[in-house]
């Protein structure tokens, strides 16, 4: 397979990982009671996040990349909403990132990989979705 899928892959591998940290870490210290709704879903996120950064390391494996452990910047936030904020932008590299993986593995004919990150993608929108939903 192609370095540039490769590195695709290790980029949201990255992506990956910092959100999960990012998430599971807001769910540690977020305050209020809107808060503490939020944050049991941050957690839940994380998780999901957590089993996508696996499942595509274990991919890039497969064709022969090594999978990075270097998560992209972590990013708290002061307070709830400042944490939802984040976390949107975050879900909106993600969804944009992973429609460029989907495109490249459709031009080198990868299938396996494009069918990974239609998933991928799919949860990533629904994480936007929430996140849009519960900042008002």
């Amino acid at each position: 397979m192609s370095e540039r899928i490769k590195e695709h892959l290790n980029l949201a591998i990255a992506r990956e990982l910092q959100v999960s940290i990012q998430y599971l870490w807001q769910h540690v210290v977020v305050r209020g009671v809107k808060g503490q709704v939020v944050g049991d879903k941050m957690r839940e996120i994380g998780i999901t996040e957590m089993k996508h950064a696996e499942s595509i390391a274990e991919r890039l494996d497969y064709l022969g990349g090594m999978p990075t452990t270097k998560p992209n910047p972590i990013q708290i936030g002061e307070d709830w909403k400042e944490m939802v904020e984040l976390n949107i932008k975050a879900e909106e590299e993600a969804i944009s990132l992973y429609k460029e993986i989907i495109k490249i593995a459709w031009e080198e004919g990868d299938v396996t990989t494009r069918t990974l990150f239609e998933g991928i993608l799919a949860d990533e929108e629904e994480h936007h979705d929430y996140f849009t939903r519960v900042k008002d």
